[in-house]
């Protein structure tokens, strides 16, 4: 969306009273003018909020540099309209539709409905989830009604200051370029709410056959494919299974309910009753997230007086999975890779296609441990950008060639994706594989911490180190790396030569599109000047570095492989302290190290 530099503070204000509506957010704008509180309208109306691939995200404030009313109301109207301009039906509107859904955030029913109405006042037909859904509801929907696009309101596990507009396109996918800019555009040339925007009552009157409601369509052909599923992993026998569950105050409960059916483990279920229902405030957790320490305490702690072993966890979208297990009298919590690598040995396992044509994903930054375990099974692992934007769209690429199926994808963020449901991240299909996953181990009389253990003994042992500085400006960051590049300038190479005392053997340089690895040169991975990021190999190191595109971070993710995990971790930890120490150098950029 443009930004507003060519009006002064007080026109701003004017433009935002005129259009806005809302009687909450235009008491905001109006209190801080009236204030004179020029700083503040400075930072709610100067910049308006950007959208990406990942559509928009943001606090829920007045202004335009935030999500409330107007902006989602603008947001909608510009991707309707690239709906209509993109479609080859676009002069008959009333075959295209849109599926909206949304999460149990404050205000989120409202943006929905706020969307839904954009679309129809367009002419588009809405395919509305009237109550409260997970998120991979939406990509599921969106491809069984073959709509044209979809819009999910949620802010997954972000505070609960937040709220989020996630898009889909017709592929099922979330969106990637150039789809991203064309709705950008799109935004920006109608940001005047039309006659009708602010009326939400007309998803009641559903004039002109423009308004289904389907979430309970939609959620029985989701368990439906969910069932199919996991009906071809299912162990013989009858193999009791007892963990805790928890939503994290989110929308899981009911969904992982039915997951619990379907596989039969109502009895073994306990889940944390402080944490069961929707609760928008998330009042028994710091940040509403299963990886950030401490959140899974409360769910531990109930699993220790019920005698019980394994944790379970969403987040509050239910497109993200944990879990933990109780190990020697001491809780460990399973990484987003050991997970990843659990998920992807037994879906190889359990597929029902020859090992040569099942194709596995993970991103850039997640364990390497996948690709060595294709080239010991002889599966096709590839690598994408991070996010499931590209793990979504690259496996249906893949699929499409036709020598291969991608089945399954992971990135190290707790994220998992499986084909056969959603090409997206999606918590509670992942619930239901964790589930056949604890049976078949019940079975064989391991549970997850052994049969990691036999996954490294075969592959190898993996270890992570990852963590993040606080850079203070975009500026800053870009410098950092840029100094990193020009240390390679001495050697006439385009990369150093080496960091600490190991040797650089690999090196991928996204921002600048280099790899050398190719024969040209040139990354087979996108290449994106607008972002910082670089990928290092060494000699039983693997590392990435890169710029945060949401917050103000510069990320490192080290993986180091070994025959012992204390070697593995070892190596790990200190190649992480190098990068930070001799490359990242906060002391002379003004960075604020974080483990």
């Amino acid at each position: 969306m443009p930004e507003n530099t060519d009006k002064t503070i007080q026109e701003l204000v004017k433009e935002w009273l005129e259009l806005d509506q809302n009687e909450a957010t235009r008491k905001e704008i109006q209190d801080l003018s009236d204030n004179e509180d020029y700083n503040e309208l400075e930072k709610r109306l100067r910049h308006r909020i950007a959208f990406g691939t990942a559509g928009l995200r943001s606090s829920m404030q007045a202004g335009f540099a935030h999500l409330n009313p107007l902006t989602i109301i603008q947001a909608s109207q510009g991707l309707a309209s690239y709906v209509i301009s993109s479609s080859s039906t676009s002069t008959q509107t009333s075959q295209l539709s849109v599926i909206i859904g949304h999460d149990h955030r404050h205000n989120s029913s409202t943006f929905a409905k706020l969307t839904a109405t954009a679309f129809i006042l367009k002419g588009i037909k809405v395919y509305f989830l009237e109550d409260l859904v997970h998120t991979p509801l939406v990509p599921f929907g969106l491809n069984l009604l073959g709509s044209n696009a979809g819009v999910m309101i949620t802010a997954s596990h972000n505070p609960a200051r937040d709220n989020g507009y996630k898009v889909y396109w017709g592929n099922g996918c979330q969106i990637i370029p150039p789809v991203d800019a064309g709705i950008a555009a799109a935004i920006n040339e109608n940001l005047i709410p039309v006659e009708g925007a602010w009326d939400t009552n007309i998803l009641d009157r559903e004039e002109g056959g423009l308004v289904e409601k389907v979430k309970g369509k939609v959620e029985e052909a989701y368990f439906e494919r969910v069932k199919g599923m996991v009906e071809g992993m299912a162990v013989k026998g009858e193999e009791k299974v007892r963990f805790v569950y928890t939503p994290m105050h989110g929308v899981g409960l009911e969904p992982a309910k039915q997951v619990v059916r379907i596989l039969g483990v109502e009895d073994g279920v306990v889940v944390v009753e402080e944490q069961a229902k929707p609760d928008p405030d998330f009042p028994t957790v710091k940040f509403p997230n299963p990886e950030e320490k401490g959140a899974l305490d409360l769910a531990m702690a109930t699993a220790d007086k019920h005698d019980i072993t394994i944790v379970l966890a969403n987040d509050p979208d239910a497109d993200r999975f944990a879990a933990a297990e109780k190990v020697d009298g001491k809780w460990q919590i399973l990484t987003g890779n050991q997970l990843g690598v659990l998920f992807a040995s037994h879906m190889i396992s359990t597929s029902s296609l020859p090992t040569s044509e099942v194709a596995l994903l993970s991103s850039a930054v997640s364990t390497q441990m996948l690709a060595a375990m294709g080239q010991i099974d002889g599966f096709h692992h590839e690598e994408t950008l991070t996010g499931f934007k590209w793990l979504g769209n690259i496996a249906q690429q893949i699929t499409a060639r036709g020598t291969h199926k991608a089945v399954y994808a992971f990135e190290e963020a707790i994220g998992y994706m499986f084909s056969d449901v959603v090409h997206d991240k999606d918590g509670i299909a992942a619930l239901s594989v964790f589930i056949t996953m604890l049976k078949k181990w019940t079975a064989e009389g391991t549970t997850p911490a052994g049969k990691l253990q036999q996954l490294y003994e075969k592959y190898g042992f993996f270890e992570s180190c990852n963590g993040y500085v606080v850079s203070p400006s975009p500026d800053v960051t870009k410098r950092v790396f840029d100094g990193i590049r020009k240390l390679g300038d001495g050697s006439g190479k385009k990369y150093p030569g080496s960091l600490g005392e190991k040797e650089i053997t690999y090196w991928r340089d996204l921002t600048e599109g280099y790899d050398s690895a190719t024969t040209n040169g040139v990354p087979v991975l996108p290449v994106d000047k607008s972002s910082q990021m670089i990928t290092v190999g060494m000699d039983g190191v693997r590392f990435t570095i890169r710029g945060s595109g949401t917050e103000p971070k510069i990320k490192y993710y080290v993986e180091a492989k070994a025959s012992g995990k204390e070697e593995a971790a070892k190596a790990a930890k200190t190649v992480a302290d190098n990068i930070v120490k001799e490359w990242f150098k906060p002391e002379v950029h003004g960075l604020v190290v974080q483990s």
